[in-house]
């Protein structure tokens, strides 16, 4: 209901002609595009990640309206410089997953678009914990799932079932992070193997030592083990960046220079988090906060991005309508 109100708002101001005049006013200059997965079977694998068709619409929309897509570190000079002669989006990939090659990079090839992988090195090694391809194994394949830790069993015999099961459990996980560990045992008793589902949706070694040398492409760092770096006190986060650093940069002979802090929000990555990064010598870190690029100085260790779930909602995004919505409600709350 939230989702169709939204894009009912934006149809709105479409429709009556206002979207240039927000646009002029509310759009970033730049914006961080973030993606996962890209499925060909989006209902499928439940709606985790972005389908084919939404994320070709998103290209071809970026294209229409004006957005030179640029890699990471040419918008950033770019807007360094206040160069406003275009608006520049920027797209990422989290996580290394095989489908951003065998379905993402031909369409990426088509636009010549370029993009930054962030890799955690528990991807390729297969060794990542990797609950949330464990949960939704688990779903997928039973109508009836006991979550233990949750205390939970839920019915789910049909797709949009398991859809609204699977996003009930992955925001029980991300309201606690601790609490991933906590489903080993479900995953165990199930047996399912989270090496297995690694080694089935992430790219290998080899993979990414030969997408490394794509001419559109570029590599990131996104941690050892993918962990809300909060949690962890500062030596372990500090290794957690620079071993995943050190064995990206022997993978690919490659310098990584970027960084994406695991799920993103202030609940994972904070200002001890920013200090790190810049420590163990990357240049950026992304966030999962959202937003576009805009005001100067940038905080380079606490970019913003803007994430993909419709075509209308990313349009809102994109043309700076939410932002203008989220000014508008504080405004009132001021008031």
């Amino acid at each position: 209901m939230k989702q169709q109100l939204k894009d009912l708002v934006c149809h709105g101001v479409s429709w009556a002609g206002l979207m240039p005049a927000v646009r002029s006013r509310f759009a970033g200059r730049a914006a961080i595009i973030s993606f996962h997965e890209i499925h060909r079977e989006f209902r499928s694998e439940l709606g985790a990640g972005t389908s084919v068709s939404l994320f070709e619409h998103s290209l071809s929309w970026l294209r229409q309206e004006g957005w030179e897509i640029v890699s990471l570190e040419e918008c950033l000079d770019r807007v360094s410089r206040d160069d406003r002669s275009r608006r520049y989006a920027v797209l990422t990939f989290d996580d290394a997953y095989r489908d951003n090659v065998s379905v993402a990079l031909p369409i990426l090839e088509r636009h010549n678009a370029p993009f930054m992988m962030y890799v955690p090195t528990g991807a390729p090694t297969r060794s990542l914990e990797s609950w949330w391809l464990g949960l939704r194994e688990l779903i997928r394949s039973r109508d009836d799932v006991t979550v233990d830790a949750m205390e939970t069993r839920f019915h789910c015999p049909d797709v949009d079932a398991k859809i609204s099961v699977l996003a009930r459990a992955t925001q029980w996980v991300h309201e606690d992070y601790h609490r991933a560990a906590m489903l080993a045992p479900t995953f165990r008793k199930a047996g399912i193997s989270l090496s297995a589902l690694n080694d089935a949706y992430f790219l290998d070694e080899r993979e990414i030592q030969v997408l490394s040398h794509h001419p559109l492409v570029s590599i990131g760092g996104h941690t050892t083990s993918h962990p809300a770096l909060k949690n962890l006190d500062s030596a372990s986060a500090r290794a957690e960046m620079a071993d995943n650093r050190n064995y990206l940069q022997n993978l690919t002979q490659r310098s990584v220079r970027h960084f994406a802090y695991p799920y993103g929000n202030p609940k994972a990555s904070g200002p001890r988090e920013e200090q790190l990064c810049r420590a163990v010598g990357f240049l950026t870190g992304v966030t999962t906060r959202p937003g576009p690029i805009d005001a100067l100085p940038l905080n380079y260790f606490a970019l913003p991005r803007v994430f993909v779930d419709s075509k209308v909602g990313f349009q809102a995004r994109m043309s700076g309508l939410q932002r203008a919505f989220r000014m508008l409600i504080g405004d009132a709350r001021a008031a």
